[in-house]
């Protein structure tokens, strides 16, 4: 696993729900097609489609998984990477998330 990987696979409750990846400024989120007809919608924001979300920046659900103040200073320092770069500091400490969504990166 890279430390500056550009992409991640997000899972509800143990399933992959998805993929993650950012190309440029740009994020792309992806439901997995074999989640689709099981699963739920990781939030309102998101609902389930077969097509991608794309933004510019991280999505606002993803953005409210981040670490925030010190938390996020300590992870940012520890693991070299930008304390802007929400995208990096999230899909790192993906594996330490409150609630049923983990995320981890991929090569």
């Amino acid at each position: 696993m890279s430390r500056f990987s550009t992409k991640a696979i997000v899972y509800m409750h143990d399933l992959v729900a998805g993929h993650l990846e950012r190309s440029g400024n740009q994020v792309i989120f992806q439901y997995d097609e074999q989640y689709l007809p099981l699963g739920k919608p990781l939030s309102i924001s998101l609902p389930l489609r077969s097509e991608p979300y794309r933004s510019n920046g991280l999505p606002a659900y993803f953005s409210g998984l981040c670490s925030e103040g010190w938390l996020r200073r300590v992870q940012a320092f520890q693991q070299g990477i930008d304390p802007d770069d929400s995208f990096l500091l999230l899909i790192n400490n993906g594996k330490d998330l409150a609630g049923a969504i983990t995320i981890e990166p991929i090569d």
